[in-house]
Order: C-alpha cells, then sequence, then structure tokens
C-alpha cells in the first residue's frame, strides 16, 4: 500500500498560555507540505478528557479513541516540565491501550535548555510499554521562545525543516512498514 498515511499530531500542554499551538503549527504546515500523509492535530486543551479513569464510555473519551484509532502513525508534540512532560499527556495516553499498539510515534520538543529532550526520553519508555515503536530522529527546540520569529516561523528555518523532514521520512516509512504488518496480521499482545 502507498497510499498516504493518517498520522495525528498531538499538541501535549494544556497550559494558559503555552507555546505548543505554535510549535505544533509550524510542524502541521510542514507535514502537510511534506507528502504521503494525511494530518489530524489532536489539541489535548480541546479534547476535554475526563481526569479520572474509569470505564463510564465519556463521549469525549470515544470521541478520541475513534481519532487515535483512525491513525497510522503519531506525533507528539510536547513541552519538558519539570524534567518530564505534562500531566494531561499522560492522561491522554493513559485512556487509551489498542490504539497506540503497532504504530509509530515521533516526537517534536520543546523547552528550555534541554528542548524537552528529558520528556522524550520519558514519553520513549511510556509507548514501548504500549507496544507502539518511536521513531528515532526527534525535532527539538532549546530556549523554543528564541526560536520562532513573531509570524510563528523558526528562526533557523533551513535546518528545523531539515530536521522535520528526516522525522517525517521516518515516521512514513514505519507507518506505512506496520500498517502493512497489521494489515497482513493483526497485531496481538
Amino acid at each position: 500500500m502507498d497510499t498516504d498515511i493518517r498520522v495525528a499530531i498531538i499538541i501535549g500542554s494544556t497550559r494558559r498560555g503555552r507555546f505548543g499551538p505554535t510549535v505544533a503549527d509550524w510542524f502541521t504546515r510542514v507535514a502537510r507540505a511534506h507528502g504521503g500523509l494525511e494530518v489530524d492535530v489532536v489539541d489535548l486543551a480541546e479534547a476535554g478528557l475526563p481526569e479520572v479513569l474509569d470505564d463510564t464510555g465519556d463521549a469525549a473519551v470515544r470521541a478520541l479513541a475513534s481519532r487515535l484509532a483512525d491513525a497510522d502513525a503519531f506525533v507528539v508534540v510536547t513541552p519538558e516540565y519539570n524534567r518530564g512532560y505534562p500531566a494531561p499527556l499522560k492522561t491522554a495516553i493513559d485512556w487509551f491501550v489498542d490504539e497506540w499498539k503497532a504504530k509509530p510515534v515521533a516526537f517534536v520538543s520543546y523547552g528550555g535548555v534541554s528542548g524537552g529532550l528529558r520528556a522524550v526520553e520519558q514519553l520513549r519508555q511510556v509507548f514501548t510499554e504500549l507496544h507502539a515503536t518511536t521513531v528515532r530522529d526527534t525535532v527539538s527546540f532549546h530556549t523554543c521562545w528564541n526560536r520562532f520569529d513573531d509570524a510563528g516561523e523558526p528562526v533557523d528555518r533551513a535546518g528545523t525543516e531539515a530536521a522535520a523532514k528526516s522525522l517525517l521520512d521516518q515516521l512514513v516509512w514505519w507507518g506505512r512498514a506496520l500498517r502493512d504488518a497489521r494489515t497482513a496480521r493483526p497485531y496481538t499482545a
């Protein structure tokens, strides 16, 4: 199958005044221009997921479950808060199990001096536990508020677009390979 892969770009921060939409908007534009992708942006600030995990069948949970299940791959746009990733992102991850299985997950991170890379390292462990495959290359913005201009474009456009292209090339490869494998032989774990 050489059809486009469906990728859900997940904005992991829900804080008021957050920088995540700036990073996610830029990355979404790059992903749409890349080709080979059908993009769905999932903003956790708008998802309305309950904080308490239960089996009540909440409408917001069902709606997001459908979007994640339809995705062939994911890109998590995450900040680093206190050497970790945001609690609402962990809640969103934990609400679902089968939706992540045998699918690739890539990361675009931002933050202070570490650029969110400590959050990404923790997220790699979490997604491995959920039987997802994490893409090796990341896009990371160190001292992110100095890395974008007033129009929401990276100051180092060539460097960031090259990093994004590498990430997206890998994501498309993994997305197609794992989709084909799931189609030929459903993943059971």
